[in-house]
């Protein structure tokens, strides 16, 4: 078979000093971020710090010759009740989601302990029946480690995405009044601190869980792997209720905001004279950043658990031959690299001097990131892997060549580059869908919304061919690890990705803080045109985490599968077909739940909104403030009592199917759920991406077009305004929360198979 070029020391360095250095390129691009300052101090330039990024100029310098040291505190203010709100809010939803981890973890040590009747005796392998393996009592305290150092990690990770979101956000207001270039580098570095922070995070903790395991392993690499499992479903867990809390906060806000300030009282967009307007920006940070954070960090966890996985129990793990073993964390290490590399690109060699740059400067940053790792996919295959090896495919052993799997990863980093793009034609208002749905806006609501709906349905189509071109051949050439490696591949630059993803909502904030702050309409224009690149790019990245979520679940279902002894998934027996019709309605009575859910909490917004407008004297002439306080309250305690049934109905489900019914059903379930999910999840997510772009292309009145349907304020506006705000639950919290659904249901049928396999099926069994 051959032996990999990269020897075994190397391995163990090369991954976590790109851990390492990831970590500090992320420091550094914090430092610089921090050299924006909020306060009205001024500081003559001086030639160490007067480079081309500007950040010797004076801050308070506008181009309009204002000098207004006002400005400057204010956006300082507004920034510490966004950072305030945030943090406050994270800490409630953590506290709530530590009531579950607990507990849940207890579940996973008595479930998997149980197998073996809690023996600390050494039992056959589950593959290869004449060799011993550790206790499954090992098993099922490594696991329940693993799952909360994994849930921690996602939890960390969502954290910090947030404060340096928050800690931006004034910093990118401040920018803007010297250029859109300048706004933009300190807009795009906040999100590659963030970005880099999570990719480094999680491939550092996962190489050294896996290091310290294997202390007590061994030679046991099968059960070692199947322990690291629960690294994924510790992230995929914490991912579900970040992103469901996240996403029904800043959509009840934003909904309250929109319908009852910009279409009842038609103020502009985050005017202070809202009440809900900084719910609405705490909103963005909770939701689209920490929550994010925290789906992309799952995916990434059970992308590298099912990979593992797989190649324990082919040749890899059988002949102990670490460094291909360590394949996967090899091509993590990779894309830290290049996304480093890549993004020097948007801040360093290359300026923004106009408002038109911004978005092909960040589809560049996918389009470099895509091309160079395709070279370092090619090099980690050569010098990490054997020429000839063999991979497990269902009892069997097929086998591979090092350059199939290169493909592997290949297809699914360049299909989710395909993916992008068509996610970005669907969503950005300088292509024909989005101008059609905004054209629409002239006969009404009514029209808008339909345009909407046939668009989202229209925009699955290419990037479902583009996943199953990526099955079909990632299949063919190397089984379900080849799946697995490319649902890494996709995630692969999740650096630049995140980096990205976390732009928008900074830029969102930073529109709305110089709204607050009263800054000039230039300025609010530029940050305008950086929110509406990022409202794009967020639906990109939306993209990417639904198309690997699709791979990921797929390779956890194959894994799920060899490890519960199934040797073939019959749809037309009646065990796994109504599991297959139960699994196809769970992402639509999730997405009611979750639905509903924004719908409540925003009619208790709306409500308090328009009670302050009728009650308090002064406030829409400006004299008097809101009380942002009681709709900050209100956000927060419904996303923190309406995110508990969807997670519960998403925990349990493989629970009480694998116990009740067996594996075979809830095989047919995870089938069903993956095959619907995905479709609904990028129909939603497009849906609403489309609204809301249709929205700022009114609004902005760039092309003849968009001025014969605006200005702010005009009968089309107000329909926009309308199929925005319907869209923005659509896109925010049902779609999104829809991947981390099918990763999780799949993810924790892996880790509880051996109790299924052993104990499942009660009903069947008494029948």
């Amino acid at each position: 078979m051959g032996e990999a070029i990269l020897s075994v020391l190397l391995t163990e360095i090369l991954i976590p000093v790109a851990a390492v250095i990831g970590i500090i390129f992320s420091l550094v691009q914090w430092l610089l971020v921090s050299r924006v300052k909020l306060s009205p101090d001024r500081h003559p330039p001086s030639p160490a710090n007067n480079g081309k990024n500007g950040y010797g100029d004076y801050l308070i310098e506008e181009e309009e010759g204002l000098n207004d040291h006002n400005v400057v505190v204010k956006c300082a203010e507004i920034q510490n009740a966004i950072s305030e709100g945030a943090t406050s809010f994270l800490f409630t939803e953590y506290q709530y989601v530590g009531y579950f981890m607990v507990p849940f973890a207890v579940i996973v040590f008595l479930f998997l302990g149980s197998v073996e009747g809690f023996s600390t005796k050494s039992q056959p392998c589950t593959y290869s029946k004449d060799k011993m393996c550790k206790p499954a009592l090992a098993n099922a305290i490594f696991s329940t480690v693993s799952f909360l150092l994994g849930a921690i990690t996602s939890l960390v990770s969502g954290f910090l995405g947030m404060k340096i979101a928050t800690y931006a956000n004034a910093r990118t207001t401040l920018e803007a009044r010297k250029g859109v270039g300048k706004a933009f580098i300190t807009a795009f570095r906040s999100g590659a601190v963030m970005g880099f922070l999570l990719a480094a995070n999680g491939l550092l903790v996962l190489y050294i869980i896996i290091n310290v395991f294997k202390i007590y392993y061994g030679d046991d690499w099968e059960g070692l792997f199947e322990a690291i499992t629960g690294y994924g479903l510790g992230g995929s867990s914490m991912a579900l209720f970040g992103r469901v809390g996240g996403g029904i906060y800043t959509k009840a806000a934003d909904v309250g905001a929109d319908l009852v300030g910009k279409v009842e009282r038609n103020i502009p967009e985050d005017d202070p004279r809202n009440p809900a307007v900084i719910a609405d920006n705490v909103g963005d940070n909770v939701g689209d950043i920490a929550g994010m954070g925290s789906d992309l960090f799952g995916s990434y966890a059970e992308s590298s658990c099912a990979a593992l996985v797989v190649a324990s129990i082919s040749s890899f793990g059988i002949n102990h031959d670490l460094t291909s073993m360590c394949y996967p964390l090899l091509i993590s290490s990779m894309g830290i690299i290049v996304c480093l590399i890549t993004t020097l690109f948007a801040t360093d060699f290359f300026e923004i001097r106009a408002v038109k740059e911004i978005e092909p400067a960040l589809k560049k940053q996918l389009i470099i990131s895509t091309a160079l790792m395709t070279v370092g996919i090619a090099i980690v295959s050569w010098v990490a892997l054997p020429s000839s090896f063999t991979i497990f495919n269902f009892g069997v052993q097929k086998e591979v060549k090092n350059w199939e799997l290169f493909f592997c990863v290949a297809i699914g980093l360049w299909a989710g580059l395909v993916i992008g793009f068509v996610t970005e034609y669907y969503t950005s208002n300088a292509y024909s869908p989005v101008q059609d749905v905004a054209d629409s806006c002239r006969t009404g609501a009514a029209t808008n919304v339909i345009f909407g709906l046939a668009l989202g349905y229209k925009s699955v189509i290419i990037p479902i061919f583009a996943i199953a071109v990526s099955i079909f051949v990632s299949f063919s050439l190397a089984a379900m690890y080849g799946i697995a490696v490319a649902a890494l591949g996709m995630l692969s630059t999740i650096a630049t990705g995140l980096a990205i993803d976390a732009y928008g909502p900074i830029s969102d904030n930073a529109g709305g803080i110089a709204e607050m702050a009263g800054m000039s309409h230039r300025i609010r224009e530029r940050t305008d045109a950086l929110d509406a690149a990022g409202n794009t790019t967020a639906a990109i990245g939306k993209g990417f985490a639904i198309g690997s979520a699709a791979l990921v679940s797929l390779a956890l279902f194959g894994a799920f599968v060899s490890r519960a002894a199934i040797s073939t998934v019959d749809v037309l027996t009646p065990k796994v077909f109504i599991g297959l019709l139960v699994g196809a309605m769970l992402p639509y009575w999730f997405s009611a739940m979750t639905m509903k859910s924004v719908g409540s909490a925003a009619l208790k917004m709306v409500e308090e909104v328009r009670r302050q407008f009728n009650t308090i004297p002064g406030l829409m002439e400006g004299t008097t403030k809101p009380d942002y306080a009681t709709c900050v309250k209100i956000s927060t305690d419904a996303s923190i009592k309406e995110m508990i049934p969807p997670g519960a109905l998403v925990m349990l489900t493989p629970l009480i199917v694998g116990t009740f019914f067996g594996v075979e059903t809830l095989s047919g379930v995870l089938a069903g759920a993956l095959v619907s999910g995905v479709q609904i999840a990028i129909s939603a997510s497009n849906t609403g991406g489309a609204w809301d772009n249709a929205k700022k292309y009114i609004e902005a009145g760039a092309s003849e077009h968009a001025r014969t349907l605006g200005p702010k304020g005009s009968d089309p506006h107000k329909a926009a305004v309308i199929g925005d705000t319907i869209g923005d639950p659509l896109k925010d919290t049902s779609g999104p929360s829809l991947n981390i659904l099918i990763k999780l249901m799949a993810v924790e049928s892996l880790v509880f198979a051996p109790f299924f396999a052993r104990h499942g099926g009660l009903l069947f069994k008494l029948l």
